[in-house]
């Protein structure tokens, strides 16, 4: 219970003789939707079931229902997880006549129990020091989605400090790494999105509250503020992720160049190898017709070298000019083929 007097803790069934109380604010912050928290939020504070139903599940996206008597807002933080994974940290408000209620929705295991629990347990250490003294519900919700802001607000500086990291790695000279290199420029862009798309739907989130009816001008002027706030976080994180994508390109472009003249050289060498090859061929072909050439006339001169006696030409008187003849006549002949085949 909070009042003029300061702030006071009582247990749940204190919760309808607080209630019929009109010289204070009520806040319960529920940790966990168990079946008693289901129990308060159903017969104790009568919320519709659909807004009961919102506080049970996990709800993936912000979102706002405006019913008769209790607006319920569902907003998320960001919290950083293992291999650039952001947890969706949700929590849910319900704010009433002199209260409000807090729900903190399904979280991962994953995640610290303190973490759910961050923005209330900064909120309700203002209120303990007596630095926050909440008028109207409002008062207390704007609190509390401030602390939201400004967890989304550190969330974009972190990241922010990795980009920085990232581009002096990529313009001081060339990662170890590529494959993990862009693994972790990837993880800083998703990073930028959820934090940008967060602040986006919760921004649209409380534009729409301040314009309801129901609300009093105070809490509108409220709603207006957050929803400003909402749009900042989202333009830092688009300006960022901007020049983010100015680091992607770039390295994208220093590996497309480093591919081209890899690539190159390649070509480069193949060709050498090639005009090495085709020389080699040119004088294989060159060896092998002047061995062809050769080889007709020690044909010719190991058959009449044998010297069997039934060898007619051993008596021709003409037999050793011919041969050296047909010597000279095979040889030319092979020589005139292969000279005009390009071999010689």
């Amino acid at each position: 219970m909070i009042t003029a007097a300061g702030v006071s803790e009582h247990s749940a069934d204190a919760l309808p003789a607080l209630l019929a109380r009109d010289d204070g604010l009520v806040w319960v912050d529920i940790p966990g939707c168990d079946p008693q928290a289901v129990h308060v939020l159903s017969e104790v504070f009568r919320f519709h079931p659909m807004a009961v139903q919102d506080c049970v599940e996990r709800n993936r996206v912000p979102k706002m229902h405006a019913y008769s008597d209790h607006v319920l807002v569902v907003l998320h933080a960001p919290e950083r997880g293992e291999r650039g994974h952001v947890h969706y940290v949700e929590l849910d408000q319900i704010i009433g006549r002199n209260y409000l209620v807090t729900v903190h929705g399904p979280v991962n295991p994953a995640v610290p129990p303190e973490v759910p629990l961050r923005e209330t347990s900064q909120v309700l250490a203002r209120l303990r020091s007596g630095r926050l003294r909440p008028v109207i519900p409002f008062d207390l919700s704007y609190a509390i989605a401030s602390a939201l802001i400004r967890n989304q607000e550190d969330y974009v500086e972190a990241v922010t400090s990795q980009v920085w990291h990232l581009e002096q790695r990529v313009t001081g000279g060339e990662p170890d790494d590529a494959l993990e290199f862009l693994n972790e420029l990837f993880q800083a862009r998703h990073g930028l999105l959820a934090v940008r798309t967060m602040a986006t739907l919760s921004g649209a989130i409380y534009g729409r509250v301040a314009a309801l009816t129901a609300i009093s001008d105070a809490g509108k002027r409220l709603a207006a503020d957050l929803a400003d706030k909402f749009e900042r976080v989202r333009a830092v994180a688009d300006g960022e992720r901007e020049y983010l994508q100015g680091v992607i390109e770039y390295y994208h472009t220093v590996l497309v160049i480093k591919a081209a003249l890899i690539g190159q050289a390649q070509n480069e060498e193949v060709q050498r190898l090639t005009a090495a090859s085709y020389a080699q061929n040119e004088q294989v072909k060159k060896i092998s017709a002047w061995a062809a050439i050769f080889f007709a006339p020690s044909l010719i001169g190991t058959v009449y070298g044998m010297n069997f006696i039934h060898m007619p030409e051993l008596h021709w008187t003409l037999g050793y000019p011919l041969a050296l003849v047909l010597m000279l006549a095979s040889s030319a002949a092979l020589y005139l083929f292969f000279k005009r085949r390009g071999w010689l």
